[in-house]
């Protein structure tokens, strides 16, 4: 049977233009399938403000004016205990999997989890917009390659990227988002930043990956040594040590390919797929994988959109990786199954 799924999109377009909302309700099997972008209808949009804020009344402005300038004419879109807020990433297309994700295991046991998503064109702009504005402490000596383009992150005006997705997690905690997920890779670079001052609960990735490898409980594959996870993601990500600290945190030792693994193994996979040769892609992939493999690592954590999905299903290999956005979306799912039975105490207490 079908599952039916209630979701609002929320697109900035621009600073001077009015945010609207959709109301889109999908229905999807119980299985994945491919997503495309919904296409707006004027009766299926809701317009936010009601009259376009100009980038001259808000250049002064703070952050929570500019949010509230724009949410000050509306109230909450959902009103409902397990909202999820969704941070639209660099990459729309890794939002989309992770909406498709997110709606596989949900309806897995037949929950209808609601969610709002706020998606903004212009952080992919800003994100390879070189700039002058870069403090020293957030220089990265490497890349990040996003849709097969290098984004290097010592010429990213890093502030304005901030400033970006603190907004988009303002208009959702104002939507009526009741927990925070940003299933983006590079975004997580940020975390610390953009999640400053969030009261709801702000799930970070990396975080999610950890705690489930840690419950997997693993046994040490050398003697002598802890239980070690491979990593594989684009550099940016892992000089900012988005997933090291995490999977440190919890007493994992992290395995991440060398240098001349990155050169030549690595970053010609992601070119051959941008090539579109997939065959080449799948099996230097495979190479990468099997050099963390050999270095007796556990399991290889996938941090990277473009090399999730790209061994088949049923490739070996496959069964030895962890991709990030289902533990995103796995911990998305327990915790609103957990607001959901929280909220339904209280009323069943009145």
């Amino acid at each position: 049977s079908d599952v039916g799924v209630r979701g609002r999109t929320v697109s900035f377009s621009s600073l001077n233009c009015p945010l609207r909302v959709l109301n889109d309700v999908n229905k999807h099997k119980n299985k994945p399938s491919t997503w495309s972008s919904p296409i707006p209808s004027p009766a299926s949009s809701i317009q936010i403000s009601s009259h376009p804020v100009k980038a001259d009344e808000t250049k002064n402005s703070s952050e929570t004016q500019i949010v509230h300038g724009y949410l000050s004419s509306w109230s909450p879109a959902v009103n409902q205990e397990n909202t999820v807020g969704i941070i639209g990433g660099v990459s729309v297309l890794s939002t989309l999997i992770f909406l498709e994700k997110l709606i596989w295991w949900s309806s897995r046991d037949g929950e209808s989890i609601p969610f709002i998503v706020c998606s903004d064109p212009m952080l992919r702009q800003e994100t390879y917009k070189p700039s002058m504005k870069v403090s020293a402490t957030s220089c990265y000596s490497s890349s990040y390659s996003c849709d097969s383009k290098k984004c290097n992150l010592s010429e990213v005006d890093q502030t304005q990227v901030v400033h970006n997705l603190r907004r988009q997690r303002m208009f959702l905690e104002e939507g009526g988002a009741r927990c925070i997920v940003m299933p983006c890779h590079l975004s997580h670079v940020w975390y610390g930043e953009i999640s400053q001052g969030c009261k709801l609960p702000f799930l970070h990735i990396a975080g999610c990956v950890a705690r489930e490898l840690k419950e997997a409980r693993f046994k040490p594959l050398e003697a002598g040594c802890g239980v070690k996870i491979g990593v594989i993601a684009t550099d940016g990500v892992l000089v900012a040590g988005v997933y090291q600290e995490k999977l440190q945190n919890e007493g994992f030792e992290v395995v991440l390919p060398d240098e001349a693994t990155m050169e030549h193994i690595v970053k010609p996979a992601v070119k051959s797929l941008s090539q579109k040769d997939k065959v080449d892609a799948q099996n230097l992939l495979r190479v990468a994988i099997q050099v963390l493999l050999v270095r007796a690592a556990n399991t290889v954590t996938l941090a990277s959109d473009e090399l999730q999905g790209l061994l088949p299903y049923d490739d070996p290999l496959t069964k030895k990786c962890v991709d990030p956005m289902d533990s995103l979306a796995r911990s998305v799912v327990r915790w609103a199954k957990s607001a959901k039975v929280h909220s339904d105490k209280n009323c069943d207490d009145t």
